[in-house]
């Protein structure tokens, strides 16, 4: 089965044909931690997480790096206005933004960088555009050199004036043309900074991501992903730094972007109170619920985040969960033997009928048609015969993993809260374990395994992740 991803800088959709057959290699941006991530923040963290379940269904190996963006101008500012230092900040909001996603469902990446580990890295890069004329240095500053690459603007194919519009670029005094860009910037004495060839400075937040990017993929990958916003100027000046400093024709193959997240009809904003984050609407919302309600619109259109959309999320979960409740005593079925090994291994299914969300999936990650069908597999187990629902059982168990739904059991679901523990308590203890386990901290999470048998729960880890079960 083929995986067709609309691609930005083609503008058409392709079918995916990595650099190396055997594993695919894709980068997503990932959030600049000063405050908690709101839900235009968790949308491309669980768009990428949806394809990346797909990518390991259809391919050997799969490489995802998404970055922690620890050093930034914002970051600087928040941590001189609460008196919190910068290194408190980032870990303590790094820490919250891992456990919020891993409660609407976001498996974590395989690696995440951080910035401030390697600016060594982002150093050397620019000292390989100086030697390569793409870059200069003035006045403690090294700039991009925009007119040294003709090809810039492809992936935008925004005209000269829109580009630099758009980029909000500072004219200064020391730049050769508008459109350059910092590559590295001065510190002072109350700034942040390392020491460099041009003096104690900071990275521009653009050379950031080539740097990690290559030290963790290689020079070219496969798929670069993230919002809409950062096709430009943030994704055009990555693509201008690691080609011009590697030499290569491109940086990534493919372009991926999910579009805007509106709320209410309106733009997100604090002072229309319609900010929401996802830290505060777990408060009041099961994690699957914002992740249905994100995926609940085609991943590149606009998607309007209400509360009402909310209430409906919910009540299509009840309706999923109700189906596997009513089909609670039916045994899974096992691997029918026609299915061939190989296809079995391309899509990570057992049944044929699991092409059916599959497939939607495989279509640019069509989830409005995935989650639609997986409603009707539930129509269909609660109104088969006893013979066909094993199958039917399976197969939506298989095509709601790929959308990283129904990931508890329906008694968990409906009771609400265990043993007077939130959903989202649980939901976060479980989150803190899995990363215990992946920092090898064994002892912290048997801690909390322990602690939450203790209360009653039961935790049982499986090949699509954790859930949990009165005992």
């Amino acid at each position: 089965m083929d995986l067709k991803i609309s691609n930005t800088f083609s503008r058409e959709k392709e079918i995916l044909r990595p650099i190396d057959p055997e594993h695919v290699r894709l980068y997503v941006c990932g959030p600049t931690v000063y405050d908690y991530a709101h839900i235009g923040n968790a949308r491309p963290a669980v768009v990428f997480d949806v394809l990346v379940r797909v990518l390991r269904r259809l391919f050997p190996r799969v490489t995802y790096v998404s970055n922690i963006t620890d050093i930034e101008d914002k970051i600087i500012d928040r941590a001189k206005e609460s008196g919190e230092s910068i290194v408190s900040l980032t870990n303590r909001t790094a820490q919250i933004y891992r456990e919020d996603m891993a409660a609407i469902g976001v498996l974590p990446p395989d690696v995440e960088p951080r910035a401030t580990h390697h600016v060594p890295q982002m150093i050397a890069l620019m000292e390989v555009l100086i030697a390569k004329g793409h870059a200069y240095v003035a006045e403690g500053h090294v700039l991009f050199a925009v007119p040294s690459m003709p090809e810039y603007g492809q992936l935008s194919r925004r005209d000269r004036d829109e580009m630099i519009a758009g980029a909000r670029v500072e004219v200064a005094p020391y730049k050769k043309d508008p459109a350059d860009f910092v590559l590295w910037k001065p510190s002072d004495a109350d700034t942040p900074g390392w020491d460099s060839p041009w003096g104690r400075g900071r990275p521009g937040w653009h050379i950031e991501c080539s740097a990690m990017a290559a030290e963790h993929l290689g020079e070219t990958f496969d798929i670069h992903g993230g919002g809409l916003d950062l096709v430009f100027p943030h994704h055009e000046n990555e693509i201008a730094q690691s080609r011009c400093a590697f030499g290569t024709g491109f940086m990534a193959r493919y372009w991926m972007h999910n579009g805007f997240v509106v709320v209410e009809g309106e733009k997100m904003s604090k002072s229309l109170g319609n900010f929401y984050t996802v830290h505060e609407l777990l408060e009041e919302w099961p994690g699957e619920v914002i992740r249905l309600l994100l995926l609940s619109a085609h991943y590149r259109a606009p998607l309007d985040f209400t509360k009402a959309g909310l209430r409906e999320a919910k009540a299509q979960l009840d309706r999923l969960y109700q189906a596997l409740e009513l089909a609670k005593d039916v045994p899974t079925v096992q691997p029918h033997l026609e299915l061939r090994n190989q296809e079995r291994a391309m899509v990570g299914i057992d049944h044929p009928q699991a092409y059916y969300v599959a497939e939607a999936l495989c279509d640019d990650l069509n989830t409005p048609l995935a989650i639609s069908r997986l409603h009707s597999l539930a129509s269909r187990l609660n109104k088969t015969q006893k013979e066909d629902k094993p199958s039917l059982k399976r197969t939506l168990l298989q095509g709601a993993e790929l959308l990283g739904l129904l990931q508890s059991t329906p008694d968990a679901w409906f009771r609400g809260e265990l043993d007077n523990i939130k959903p989202i308590e649980i939901e976060r203890l479980i989150a803190a374990r899995a990363n215990a386990r992946k920092a090898k901290n064994f002892a912290e999470a048997d801690r909390i395994r322990d602690a939450l048998k203790a209360k009653g729960i039961e935790l049982e880890d499986g090949p699509a992740g954790t859930t949990c079960k009165r005992s």
